[in-house]
Formats: structure tokens, sequence, C-alpha cells
């Protein structure tokens, strides 16, 4: 495994000659500069680099957004300085000669950026610590495969692209066998950058994959989702094809989605927490800590919906009988709830079934613990458990089901300002605007298609 210690000796001998130096930026990107061996070693390992702030009030199409406090035109965009994580050096072997490190933000005044997705997801981690917590978590990813090139889709304005099955795939053995050049790939190329990949699987949408990571602290999950989802799409580039990890690519197809799990633990002793333990005969299945987290996550799914759906195609994805939630209840292994407690003994967690694979891991991790934290300093009670299908009952709350009716809930939302503050806060909130008023400024496919000639 590549470290921090061994990498001089790598850059020295020529295995690595290129060093990723890189941090998330708010859609949960790797983002930074390519730096020489040479260079790395005589000045980016023991002082980082400088970046601009900019990168950090952004869209997906790299355009400065108005109304951050954070930076502006006004603030006339200045550097950050990124400093190197020794944690999350690794190898990135599709990328031969290449290898990655992460950073966190600071200014160039030595304080912490706040609004980084990085220190979102610590600052909630460091909160888990003084309540004596651990948080371990996965995030399983899906996504579509297509026959096209990525230049290709684009030149047929993503309209009429080929996915690379022509079933759907769920769990087949023979049909995912002729996309093993790319998937097989993927998995053991993944295992040489240090992510434990446990297993691939096709899934419910055609053309549609999952590969899942094992679990493991919070920001480390994240910094392997960051890895991973890139490293995708370039080894799918590489062999010609095309992936997305869009919400929903198709109302025709499943959505992707990016299920979350999350277990509390002791730190000092590393005994799970979230099952009931002695004489505790709880029928809810959870610790009262874990009944806590749980009631919490429930309480605040409403809030911090747009920390899951931080796109206008993300809520293309809860459609009723689509196996993406609608309901903000939880059940015992039962797949129509937003929430779904699996597990026994220490794999007794809870599966958050809002996120879809579009999200920031940071922002998304960050929500879930922020929430859980929540209902244990607020000792809430965790409601029975729903059975039957939530999808077709009159009697549950629902997940926001527009991108605005996100933001005003994360507006309104007491979690998230006294979870993240009032500044983070703003810088979330202030990005979901932007996203929104951003849509409202197209016409799509579909009003032309049903408005040019019929009104």
């Amino acid at each position: 495994m590549l470290t921090l210690e061994t990498l001089p000796r790598q850059i020295q001998s020529g295995d690595i000659h290129t060093v990723l130096v890189a941090f998330p930026d708010l859609q949960g990107r790797p983002v930074g500069k390519r730096v020489t061996g040479s260079y790395f070693l005589d000045h980016v390992i023991d002082h980082g680099i400088e970046v601009c702030d900019y990168l950090l009030a952004t869209d997906v199409d790299m355009e400065p957004l108005p109304g951050y406090q954070f930076t502006n035109w006004d603030s006339g965009y200045g550097d950050l300085h990124a400093v190197i994580d020794p944690q999350t050096v690794r190898s990135i072997p599709w990328l031969s000669g290449n290898a990655l490190v992460l950073c966190d933000l600071f200014t160039m005044e030595g304080e912490p950026v706040e609004v980084s997705p990085r220190r979102i997801l610590q600052r909630q981690l460091d909160r888990a610590a003084e309540h004596g917590l651990e948080v371990k978590c996965a995030t399983e990813l899906e996504f579509y495969l297509f026959l096209d090139t990525f230049a290709e889709a684009a030149a047929k304005h993503w309209q009429g692209v080929s996915p690379h099955a022509d079933t759907i795939e769920d769990y087949q053995l023979l049909q995912t066998s002729r996309v093993e050049y790319i998937i097989g790939e993927i998995r053991n190329q993944m295992v040489g950058a240090g992510i434990p990949v446990e297993s691939s699987k096709g899934e419910a949408g055609t053309g549609q994959h999952e590969i899942n990571i094992a679990y493991g602290g919070a920001l480390e999950v994240a910094d392997r989702h960051l890895v991973f989802k890139n490293g995708v799409k370039e080894i799918a580039s590489q062999h010609g094809r095309a992936a997305t990890f869009m919400a929903k690519w198709s109302m025709e197809h499943a959505g992707s989605s990016c299920h979350i799990h999350t277990s509390l633990w002791d730190p000092s002793s590393g005994a799970p927490l979230m099952a009931p333990t002695g004489g505790d005969t709880s029928l809810s299945g959870f610790s009262v800590v874990g009944q806590q987290f749980l009631a919490g996550q429930l309480h605040s799914a409403g809030q911090l919906a747009w920390c899951f759906a931080p796109y206008v195609n993300s809520y293309r994805r809860y459609v009723p009988g689509s196996w993406a939630p609608t309901a903000t209840v939880w059940g015992e292994d039962n797949r129509t709830c937003g929430f779904r407690a699996v597990g026994a003994g220490s794999g007794r967690r809870i599966e958050c079934r809002a996120p879809g694979a579009d999200v920031n891991p940071y922002i998304a991790l960050a929500a879930s613990i922020a929430g859980g934290l929540w209902g244990i300093e607020h000792e809430l009670e965790l409601e029975p458990a729903f059975e039957g299908n939530a999808y077709n009952s009159d009697e549950v709350p629902r997940l926001p089901s527009t991108l605005a009716e996100a933001i005003d809930g994360l507006a309104a939302s007491e979690v998230a300002d006294e979870a993240f503050g009032p500044a983070v806060h703003h810088h979330l909130l202030n990005t979901a605007r932007q996203e929104w008023a951003k849509a409202n400024r197209a016409v799509t496919d579909w009003e032309l298609a049903r408005n040019f000639e019929r009104i």
C-alpha cells in the first residue's frame, strides 16, 4: 500500500511520475493539480498547493455563482491553501505512474475553510466524538454504462444513447459477463487503489451496475467514493464507453441510488452500539442510542433532503414502485421505506435510501450524521416500524418531490443551522437556490414537444 512515507521512493525510482493533488468541490468531484514527481518532493509534500477559492462557489459547469458570503467578485476570488492529508495517499492503477493525495483547505491565514465539503463532514465527526461515538458508513453507488463514448453521447445531445445491455441484468451472471471487460477492471483497479471492493452485480435497469465497497470510517468512505466515482468514468472512457451517475438518466429506466448505511461504535473499545445488549428487549431491534439516532434521521429527512438530492434531476428518481423511496418512515428490511433497518448484532445499521448517485458524499454523509446526532441530543423517541407498502400509504410523511420544496425545507432547517453553523448553512442554501435559478432559465425538450404546436 502506497503511503506518504513510501511515495518518495516510488517517485525517485520512476514508478510514480505524477501526483494528483486534489480536494472535493461542492459537487463531490475531485479538483486540483497534476504535479510532477520532482516538484511534489521539492515543494508540495511539505507545503501543499495554492488554489483559487472560487472552486467552492461554482456550479457543475464551473461557472462562478452569485450570492455567496464566503467568496465573490467583490472579494476578488483569492487563494486557499490546500494541505495534504497523509492518510489519503493512494496509487491510481488505471492512470499509469500516477498517485493521488487529498487535501484539507485552509485560508492563507491558516484557518480551516468551514464550507469545504471535507471540513463539513469532519465537523460532524467531531461532534459525534464529543458524544463518545464513532460513525461508520458505507455508500452503495449505482451507475449506467453505455456503448457510446462520452463524445458520441454529447454529439447526440445525450438522446438515443445505447445502454451496454439489451435486458435488465439484475443479479444475472450471464448478462454481466458481457461487460466484465470493464466491470472486472473497475473492481480490480479499485482494489489496487486501496479501495476494498466487495462485489459487483447487475442492477434493476438496462445497463445498470452496482459495485459494493466495504464499510469504514465516514471520512475514509467519502474519500473512497470520490476516487471510485471519478475512476469509473475514467476507466469506462479508456474502453470507449460512457458511464453516468445521474439520479435518473431516463424515465424509462430505474434511477441510480447511493444508499447510505450508518452505524455507531464505541471509539475506545471498538464495540458496536446499534443493537440491544444485555437484558434490553427493545422491539425496534435497536439500542436506545440507535433508536435516537434513527429518530433524528427521520426527523431531519425533509429538512436535509437537498443534501441527498441536490439537482432538479434528482427528484425524477422518486417514483412510487421504482425502488426509490418516497416515504420518510423506517421499516425492518422493507425497501418501500425511506429508511431500512438491516443486520443484527455488530452488523445492525440504518440504510437511508433517499440519496441518488449524484450526491456529494461528504455532504450526504454529514447530513445523515447531523440528523442522527440531533436525535441523540434531543432524546427523540423512535416511532414504530412501518409495515406494508409505504408507497401506497396515505398516512406517512413524504420526501420533497421537487428541488424547490427541498430548498424551502433547507432554508427553515433548525438541524442544518445548528449542526452546520450559519455560515455553512448559508453556503449550502445558496448553492441549492442557484441551481434552481439556473434550471428555471432553461427550456426543456419536454416543454418544446408539449407546447410548440399544441398551445
